[in-house]
């Protein structure tokens, strides 16, 4: 298998098709588009069988990304437009497995002391939960209300407790329909950070993108259905240089259209090489901007209001 070092499946199918020079889509990978407005797109890639799964390695089930321009400098109004995007593909997942009243139990992961790694608590303080109110307050509550908690576990490094125990803890003794999972990805593209979204049926596997990896939160660790909704906050030096490689190489190719080697050179993915070149040396950090403050606020609005608005 690839080492795709991302937790993105439309990046993981490109990486692959572009690694074996395929022209169609990914044997077993469903695909398709779709444009919102100007600002926000997207993509649902869907893994339909062994085939698919072997390629990119990533389970059966649906992925569905929302890529958001101009973020950094994103208007209330962007933000409204965005989270609307996002509450109705989460609704369509929520609704294909569980009823209208089905209870939801929402997590955050990640470290709220670590910004880039804050997102999941972030969300958590915004949600609109229910669960006590409707439990010690029936009569204030709007009848067919559905039942929300959420909780931010925290991560290994400080509990000394792998988070999915937490949860399943958690699972077992309230009995939820479904759990929404958050965290922070990895990507291997620098224009995906804090402005693309990924949701999946599939649950999430909490630090697999910079390879810290625990284990799994699925319906295989907790018997309930997981909706895993990430958003990408750093990349690999790697990627960061593959990157700008790619854009010195196009700069020059404007000059020099005829030299093959360098058209060579853009054709290829680089970042394995690179890699080679900055691990020994223990140069491969893990990098966010610097609006990373600013874009976890966008996101976590964003990512809080399209949750409680499917909910």
């Amino acid at each position: 298998m690839y080492n795709f070092r991302t937790d993105l499946a439309s990046e993981r199918r490109d990486i692959y098709r572009k690694a074996n020079k395929l022209e169609n889509e990914v044997e077993g990978i469903e695909s398709e588009q779709e444009e919102i407005n100007e600002n926000i797109r997207i993509e649902r890639v869907k893994i339909l069988d062994e085939n698919g799964e072997k390629a990119i390695g990533k389970p059966k089930g649906s992925y569905i990304t929302l890529d958001i321009k101009k973020l950094r400098i994103a208007q209330d109004e962007d933000i409204e437009a965005s989270a609307n995007a996002l509450a109705n593909e989460l609704r369509k997942i929520i609704d294909a497995h569980i009823d209208k009243q089905g209870e939801v139990l929402v997590v955050g992961l990640g470290n709220s002391y670590v910004t880039p790694d804050s997102l999941g608590p972030k969300v958590i303080n915004e949600i609109e939960v229910t669960r006590h109110v409707i439990k010690y307050l029936p009569q204030y509550v709007k009848e067919g209300t559905r039942m929300i908690s959420a909780i931010s576990p925290g991560v290994l490094g400080t509990t000394g407790i792998e988070t999915v125990e937490i949860i399943k803890g958690i699972v077992d003794n309230i009995h939820p329909k479904l759990v929404i999972v958050i965290d922070a990805l990895a990507s291997r593209s620098i224009e995906r950070i804090s402005s693309t979204v990924q949701l999946s049926d599939t649950g999430i596997v909490p630090g697999a993108g910079v390879g810290n990896t625990r284990s799994e939160i699925s319906v295989n660790t907790l018997g309930v259905p997981v909706v895993a909704l990430g958003i990408p906050t750093v990349v690999e030096t790697a990627v960061l240089v593959n990157d700008c490689l790619d854009l010195f190489i196009e700069k020059l190719q404007q000059e020099a259209k005829s030299n093959d080697y360098l058209n060579k050179l853009k054709e290829e993915d680089n970042y394995e090489e690179i890699k080679e070149a900055l691990v020994p040396k223990d140069y491969n950090l893990i990098v966010t901007p610097k609006e990373i403050d600013d874009l976890i606020e966008n996101m976590s609005q964003i990512v809080a209001s399209g949750i409680n608005q499917s909910l």
